[in-house]
């Protein structure tokens, strides 16, 4: 089984284990099995926790608040670790409470955790999802290397499946070698496409406003649906963040992430995950740190504009 958190009192934030009234938690899914180049993300979990201490008091300098006493941790899943298909039975009967009790933000592990996850917020919701997907692949393939599903396979089948919708789905970062029919799937079911090449020199809000203003014109065209965020760490160049699995080069800055995150927190947000940090090919704790940044902005941004 995984099961990684709490380790001499290793919690993110140092946030308390998970009181059952805190509206805000972070969970643990500390799974790699489907991982097609470097294993170690089972172990991202951890390190992005450890790396959240540096965080000091807590309190964001963009939001101006902490989530001190409005966050809890609720450990790793309890998983399997080598059947994909006993792993996602075995996720949704543990997260489907988390949801229900908590606005999550979930510490991965790989990405095919994704998959399991939407359709947990679907069965919850009753509706799909708009879909933000900051990444350096389209994870849009039919197969993954034989096999019926994996890390690269998730958004094709959210999208077969339904638990998305098309048109409000936009991907960030894209910039991996892939057939073009895979990099622009996305974009041919209606969706949006940001690719690293189109970011390129683009960091500050004015810079990336058009960028912005595209993502919100399309979520006002849905009537603004709820909208979850999947932020594989390998968006990031690998100078950013070298300890992932699958590094590209040419990929987005973490300023450029950050700002990004900092200018959309008012969208009606139910839910994230950020996966494949994988600590044995970091390098000073750059990607774990990164990583955990990301995790914080995103609760201090709900914090900052909760749901109606």
């Amino acid at each position: 089984m995984s099961s990684f958190a709490f380790l001499s009192g290793n919690t993110f934030l140092r946030a308390p284990q998970l009181p059952p009234s805190t509206p805000y938690a972070v969970a643990g899914i500390a799974w790699d099995g489907c991982v097609t180049n470097r294993p170690g993300a089972r172990f991202g979990p951890r390190a992005i926790r450890e790396a959240s201490h540096m965080l000091c008091d807590g309190t964001h300098p963009h939001f101006n608040l902490s989530p001190e006493g409005q966050l809890g941790d609720a450990g790793d899943l309890a998983l399997p670790n080598t059947s994909l298909q006993a792993m996602r039975a075995a996720m949704g009967p543990q997260v489907e409470p988390l949801i229900r009790a908590h606005h999550m933000a979930w510490l991965g592990g790989d990405h095919s955790i994704s998959l399991p996850l939407l359709r947990a917020y679907k069965a919850w919701l009753g509706k799909p999802l708009a879909m933000i997907h900051f990444d350096a692949h389209c994870d849009t393939w039919t197969d993954h290397f034989g096999e019926p599903s994996g890390h690269g396979t998730w958004v094709y089948e959210a999208i077969q499946e339904g638990l998305v919708i098309k048109e409000c789905f936009t991907q960030l970062g894209i910039r991996s070698a892939g057939l073009r029919e895979a990099r622009e799937y996305v974009q041919g079911q209606g969706g949006q496409v940001f690719t690293a090449r189109s970011l390129r020199g683009l960091e500050n809000a004015t810079q990336l406003a058009p960028v912005i203003a595209a993502i919100r014109t399309r979520l006002a065209e849905h009537g603004n649906p709820p909208v979850y965020l999947s932020l594989d760490i390998d968006c990031l160049d690998p100078a950013f963040a070298p300890g992932t699995g699958t590094p590209e080069p040419g990929g987005m800055s973490t300023n450029q992430v950050l700002t990004l995150m900092e200018e959309l927190a008012d969208l009606p947000f139910v839910g994230m995950d950020c996966v494949e940090v994988s600590p044995p090919y970091d390098h000073a704790e750059l990607t774990s740190y990164a990583a955990a940044c990301f995790v914080w902005t995103y609760l201090c941004g709900r914090l900052a504009h909760p749901n109606p």
